[in-house]
């Protein structure tokens, strides 16, 4: 089935159901699929009327809107292959690479994109139209308003009729529909190949593990080029006849973030989508709001967390016969406390969030559970469209990835190639419908990866539940492993996610070690969070004199030290794997520097990069000693 098979099928089944919702000049509107459709095809045909052949890479630049989802549905009704381009990207080169790499002849971008594309014009000749989704502002020789490109749409289906309609059903499910470009964590950009069928394939079988009602509402807060959020939100919704709603963007990115909040307020929804990045800062507003309540008030906030995680334990075992006496309290905490909190802090209809893109931390998950709106994590790579599995409502187990989907088979392998028994650490190997059909232009990385048989190694370290071998752990990418000096190799992605978790002092970190004496833990502190415990434990000192940075050292070693022996938290990772030298930094890991990726991934190649001299000054004796010179300079 295509993507255009797919969609119209929706449209038959929820026509008059709202499916797109945008804040536009300061008021919600809403777009039924009968609506969207219409658009679409408008949309589809004003790109045959200006020259869009069958096959045609078309690049997308804009952040996520309902023009957004009109104009892929537009180029696939048009026979098109979409190149979605991230919003935030900010390297021209970068910029470039992509678009002729993809061998793009027009362009669809947004008003705030669109200075980057006249930037580089020069150095894309084979472009031929440069689309803005925006009106009212002064265009360029080669450039067109998205609302002439409907009125050419709709002279062409007029003057040709059922041409549009001939084009869209040439497509083929084994046909591109999408280029998706990918750094990943520790390589050059390649471009994901992914066909119509393996969209609708990986969407109808996520479909059939994530569970959720028409009439309900998905607020997307991740940028719709990527995979996560294209399968798991646009096309899972458009699978339920559920609806979409976007975050106003504004201006920036920056106003994009400031507006989340009020736009959680506005849309009240039932489902997100979230990164760990993402979670965290919500529970850090969360807990924030604790601090202002009386002592006893937190003391009574904290019970009803640690009664209501008891109950959940890891959650596909929560409650029971022997628990049922402890429901009448949960019912009474959820009504006193965790009710306005929902509302508070999500608009009270939240059901649950999706979690992707990398692992989150238990204890994370339990805090959410909690609160009565559960986190399914999940697991995917681009190169799977990208949803390999899924916990949901039904089955859900802490720590696990969830379910394999029904479409896939899974393995994991050692590195001969070998399959291992259930339970044992190995590379996670897939096959399904939902496997890209290779590299764009790159046959020798897509040999790399897939083999004969349709096998994708993943390239992530994980093993299968004992429990049921359907259900699997990611522990972290084999590229990401560290290697201590006696040559042992361990996954650092855990204890980071568990440390930026637990610790309300530390923003972002990062551990290394390529065969060193010790491992090196990269921190980007919450300066303000230290201020504040300063402030409060050493009242008499200047905040931002030397004597209170040192204090605030000594807080971040001792955050860092929280697993080990001694501590409350001591066991939970070998010892030999901890940090003994800490190097702070200056700035996080953004999009903007180059060290985060689209999904909030940090690029660990180019930390190390950047911030190797430090590294290297943390295996001195002076620099192994958290009160050091650099350290004291980046706070």
């Amino acid at each position: 089935m295509t993507i255009i098979e797919f969609f119209e099928e929706c449209v038959k089944k929820f026509g008059p159901n709202t499916f797109l919702k945008e804040k536009t000049n300061g008021v919600w509107t809403e777009n039924s699929y009968a609506k969207v459709r219409g658009d679409a095809r408008r949309f589809g045909a004003g790109l045959i009327s200006i020259g869009v052949r069958k096959g045609d890479k078309i690049t997308m630049f804009s952040e996520g809107r309902n023009l957004w989802i009109v104009a892929e549905l537009g180029i696939f009704y048009a026979g098109g292959v979409n190149v979605p381009i991230s919003f935030k990207i900010e390297e021209e080169d970068d910029l470039v690479f992509k678009i002729n790499h993809s061998e793009s002849r027009f362009i669809i971008v947004s008003r705030a994109q669109l200075p980057k594309i006249r930037a580089i014009k020069d150095r894309i000749p084979e472009v031929k139209k440069i689309i803005v989704l925006d009106v009212d502002l002064p265009l360029e020789e080669d450039e067109m308003p998205v609302s002439h490109l409907f009125a050419l749409g709709d002279m062409f289906s007029s003057k040709n009729p059922g041409s549009l309609e001939n084009r869209a059903y040439s497509i083929e499910p084994h046909d591109y529909a999408t280029i998706s470009y990918t750094s990943g964590t520790t390589s050059d950009p390649k471009g994901v190949l992914l066909t119509h069928g393996n969209y609708t394939i990986d969407t109808i079988s996520t479909r059939n593990s994530v569970f959720f009602d028409a009439g309900d509402t998905m607020l997307i807060i991740l940028p719709l080029d990527h995979c996560f959020a294209h399968v798991a939100g646009m096309y899972l919704v458009m699978s339920r006849g559920a609806s979409l709603a976007t975050v106003p963007f504004g201006k920036s990115s920056r106003e994009m973030l400031r507006n989340i909040p009020a736009t959680i307020q506005e849309v009240r929804p039932h489902l997100m989508l979230v990164v760990p990045a993402l979670l965290k800062n919500f529970k850090k507003s969360i807990e924030a709001a604790f601090k202002e309540k009386s002592k006893l008030a937190r003391g009574l906030i904290k019970y009803a967390f640690s009664f209501a995680e008891h109950y959940n334990k890891d959650w596909y075992n929560r409650g029971g016969l022997a628990k049922a006496w402890m429901l009448p309290f949960l019912w009474w905490h959820d009504h006193l406390i965790f009710r306005p909190l929902r509302l508070k802090a999500f608009g009270g209809r939240m059901k649950y969030f999706i979690g992707g893109a990398a692992m989150f931390d238990v204890d994370m998950q339990k805090f959410y559970g909690a609160m009565g709106i559960p986190v399914f994590q999940g697991y995917g790579l681009s190169e799977a469209t990208p949803v390999v599995s899924t916990n949901n409502a039904r089955q859900n187990v802490l720590g696990t990835c969830g379910h394999v989907l029904d479409c896939m088979e899974v393995k994991v392998c050692n590195e001969a190639g070998d399959t291992l028994p259930v339970g044992e650490v190995g590379e996670l190997v897939v096959r399904g419908g939902n496997v890209m059909a290779g590299y764009w232009k790159n046959p020798s990385a897509t040999e790399k990866v897939i083999d004969k048989d349709g096998w994708l190694h993943t390239g992530d370290m994980g093993r299968q539940w004992p429990g049921d071998p359907g259900v699997i752990y990611v522990m972290g990418r084999f590229k990401s492993l560290l290697i201590g000096v006696d040559g042992e190799k361990y996954s650092p992605e855990i204890i980071e996610e568990t440390l930026v978790s637990k610790s309300p002092y530390i923003e972002q970190a990062m551990m290394v070690n390529n065969q060193k004496p010790y491992t090196i833990a990269l921190v980007h502190p919450d300066k303000k969070a230290l201020a504040e415990y300063v402030k409060s434990r050493f009242p008499k000192l200047d905040p931002a004199g030397p004597e209170a940075k040192i204090k605030m050292l000594e807080k971040i070693e001792a955050e860092v030290n929280m697993f080990r022996t001694g501590r409350a938290d001591e066991g939970l990772f070998p010892q030999k794997w901890l940090p003994a030298a800490i190097c702070v930094l200056p700035e996080g890991f953004t999009e903007q520097n180059g060290l985060m990726n689209a999904t909030s991934k940090v690029i660990r190649g180019k930390v190390e990069q950047r911030y190797h001299a430090q590294m290297e000054y943390a295996y001195t004796p002076e620099g192994k000693n958290i009160v050091n010179s650099k350290n004291l300079s980046s706070l």
